[in-house]
């Protein structure tokens, strides 16, 4: 039961807000975090991570001392891509939520908070995240690709051999999404967004990176292209679609 315990980190600089959410998230969550500026959300994000722990949710304010919520997440972000965020903030300032729309911002709670539309976003969240889990946990820590290669589910890594394949940030961010429900063709779409956070990156962009990673598995390559419709992995020379 280990796999499925859910943390949270809650960053808030204002004492009743903070008291408010730390109060309900930790009726629902098992390990709650607190910080009370970006800053200090980031050391103990940094800190989290050297004990191969993660947060399942980030909850931050905007406007903070010594570093505010954007910037905190950008440099979370940095750490972790897959990051999830919700926003609190008593401004409505139309420059906040444009500049968060592409940083994984999954909601937002606005101040004052009503705590029972907080419940109710928070409910839905943890349900996403105990499902996210399971599906994780269904999934086999190393599976045998082909005769060549290997998949670590755990640490999204690729094996040629006993020997761990380079990847840069959007070659690895790929390969997670190609083998997240292996059994599924990928859209460009659904892969554009998942690697890039947005649909309006070029299919020339998606198409170079896709090359590169091709590139690097040419000894026996398993990503296939089903025209038309995506991309999808193929097992041991098989393509996991019935």
């Amino acid at each position: 039961m280990s796999e499925l315990k859910t943390r949270v980190l809650l960053v808030e600089d204002e004492v009743d807000a903070r008291e408010i959410l730390a109060f309900y998230l930790e009726t629902l969550f098992d390990e709650v975090s607190i910080a009370c500026d970006g800053q200090e959300a980031c050391d103990l994000y940094k800190e989290a991570l050297a004990k191969e722990k993660t947060f399942d949710l980030v909850i931050t304010d905007i406007k903070m001392p010594n570093k505010d919520g954007l910037t905190m997440i950008d440099e979370i972000s940095s750490l972790n891509e897959e990051q999830k965020f919700i926003i609190v903030s008593a401004h409505k300032d139309e420059e906040y939520l444009f500049r968060s729309i592409s940083m994984n911002v999954i909601s937002y709670f606005v101040k004052p908070l009503d705590v029972n539309k907080i419940m109710e976003i928070l409910k839905k969240v943890k349900i996403k995240v105990l499902e996210d889990k399971r599906k994780q946990n269904k999934a086999p820590s190393l599976l045998m690709i082909n005769k060549n290669y290997s998949y670590n589910a755990k640490n999204n890594s690729l094996y040629f051999q006993k020997n761990m394949v380079s990847l840069s940030k959007k070659e690895s961010l790929l390969l997670l999404a190609l083998f997240t429900d292996i059994k599924e063709i990928k859209t460009k779409e659904y892969l554009k967004d998942f690697v890039w956070k947005d649909s309006v990156t070029t299919d020339a962009t998606l198409r170079t990176v896709i090359k590169r990673l091709k590139d690097k598995i040419s000894k026996e390559d398993f990503i296939v292209s089903k025209k038309g419709l995506g991309y999808i992995v193929e097992i041991n020379g098989s393509t996991t679609v019935s």
